[in-house]
């Protein structure tokens, strides 16, 4: 707070802001201020070049509104040029868009598309394998009447170990924790899950207390009623029927023996996410007091095993056959926690394009084709637009064809010279497929090469660039870092 200035409070209670050092601060507006915030913004584009989509968009819209800033136009006249351009390139997307099989029963396009997000990633040496997992994961969670996946019902949990290969899907979940006795068996089958999130433990008062033991007898009928109040929660337990107990707590090593002596395994410290997914796979309720505890609120399942990792002493739990059978697990191997994690994230991008055709099975062909088509929709609208909007929709344009430049630059080839030949293609031939040759296969035509992007995440860079562009251009009045303004 030393930097802003002192939270105070009024008589009413509400708070308020001093602030000081008022003269070591310098104050833009208008157009300083929105340069200012147009050369960060670039500066982080910059950066971002290699990734595309709407970080490279929003910084080449930012330079063209500079450009135009420059030449008087006001910020808002430049916002709602955008504004137009996105909704005509829109407009066009939705028009050169065509329908992609999206069939449970033939998932071979599913697994091209997935293959061709994972082609640039690290696990590209196994992305076959990976795609599959990807599209069945999908599709097994996955509501087709309403055209909707449901992403809390897909985990993604990683061990350290093994080869990238060794990765599954599991048709259930994997919870990394093992029972909390070494002598509890490793296999139970038709299991009543009770899942608790209050601790195995004698009720304790909720003010400070303090418990003075002065004798041998005292420490003894302490240690009986302990024992009594253990015995009386795993009754409660087995009597509704249960036969494991996934607790959110730890207990005790006496707590564990007496688990251990009345045959009710018992799973602890399981985190609250996990939790929450062994509910809703298990179809069971969380119950948060001993005494509430039903057998309707009993999740089942068919197995749960605990699993070992070679040598290591390593262990897991699997819970299989559930009740709802939607909910997987992809369980990822890995040599380290490196490889693991980037397997994550490539298999997350290829989990939401595989879920954007499921929501929306058209596509438009990628390689900077939709861009270039897009950016000839808006000049042609620009051309008929009279008023002073024009000049923003032809920069929307020139933003447009810095993706396939970007696209080409870095593939190693000429930008200008492979954008402006693709250009002319498009218009002399009427194509909207054609792009930037990025695997030099002698096509230009993204149709017979499978370059596919879908259409709602197409759609979605294009507005959201322009959101972050039009949110920026309304900032005319900035305090910086400075010099006294004295």
């Amino acid at each position: 707070m030393s930097t802003l200035g002192t939270l105070a409070f009024d008589e009413y209670g509400r708070p308020f802001i001093i602030i000081k050092d008022q003269d070591k601060k310098t104050r833009l507006t208008g157009i300083d201020a929105l340069k200012s915030h147009i050369m960060a913004a670039k500066a982080v584009a910059s950066t971002l070049k290699t990734s595309l989509g709407p970080n490279v968009l929003a910084g080449a819209l930012l330079e063209q509104a500079e450009q135009l800033l420059d030449r008087g136009i006001h910020p808002i006249r430049i916002s709602d040029g955008y504004d137009q351009a996105a909704r005509i390139a829109i407009d066009q997307l939705d028009k050169m868009a065509e329908t992609f099989p999206c069939d449970p029963n033939n998932t071979e396009p599913l697994i091209q598309t997935a293959m061709t997000t994972l082609g640039s990633k690290v696990i590209n040496r196994c992305h076959r394998q990976m795609a599959e997992i990807a599209v069945n994961a999908i599709l097994t969670v996955a509501d087709m009447e309403r055209k909707d996946v449901d992403f809390e019902l897909i985990k993604m949990e990683g061990k350290v170990g093994g080869k990238l290969e060794d990765t599954q899907l599991i048709k259930g979940v994997i919870v990394d924790k093992e029972f909390s006795h070494p002598q509890m068996p490793k296999v139970l089958k038709d299991v009543k899950i009770a899942i608790l999130t209050c601790p195995f433990e004698p009720p304790k008062p909720k003010t400070k207390h303090k418990l003075d033991v002065t004798s041998v007898e005292d420490y003894r009928a302490l240690q009986k009623y302990e024992k009594e109040k253990f015995e009386e929660m795993i009754q409660q337990v087995k009597s509704n029927g249960a036969n494991l107990a996934i607790c959110q707590w730890g207990f005790d090593d006496e707590a564990n023996h007496l688990l251990l002596q009345n045959e009710l395994p018992a799973i602890r410290w399981v985190g609250g996410p996990e939790i929450e997914l062994i509910a809703i796979a298990t179809g069971g309720r969380i119950v948060p007091r001993f005494c509430e505890l039903t057998p309707e609120k009993l999740g089942t399942a068919g197995l749960v095993k605990e699993i070992s990792f070679g040598t290591t002493k390593d262990h897991m739990l699997v819970i299989q056959e559930c009740k709802n059978t939607r909910a997987v697990t992809i369980f990822i191997r890995g040599g380290n926690k490196m490889i693991i994690e980037e397997a994550k994230r490539a298999l997350h991008d290829a989990l939401c394009v595989i879920r954007n055709l499921v929501r929306d099975n058209r596509v438009v062909y990628g390689g900077g084709a939709s861009e270039i088509a897009c950016a000839l929709a808006v000049n042609q609208a620009a051309d008929k637009c009279p008023s002073l909007e024009q000049y923003a929709m032809r920069s929307f344009a020139d933003a447009l064809e810095v993706i396939p430049m970007a696209l080409a630059e870095n593939s190693g080839l000429n930008p200008i010279q492979n954008m402006t030949e693709v250009r002319a293609r498009q218009v002399r031939e009427n194509n909207p497929f054609l792009g930037i040759d990025c695997l030099q296969n002698n096509t230009n035509d993204m149709k017979q090469q499978h370059v596919i992007e879908t259409l709602i995440g197409k759609k979605q860079q294009i507005l959201l660039a322009t959101q972050v562009v039009k949110m920026i251009l309304k900032i005319d009045d900035i305090r910086s870092q400075g010099e006294s303004e004295d």
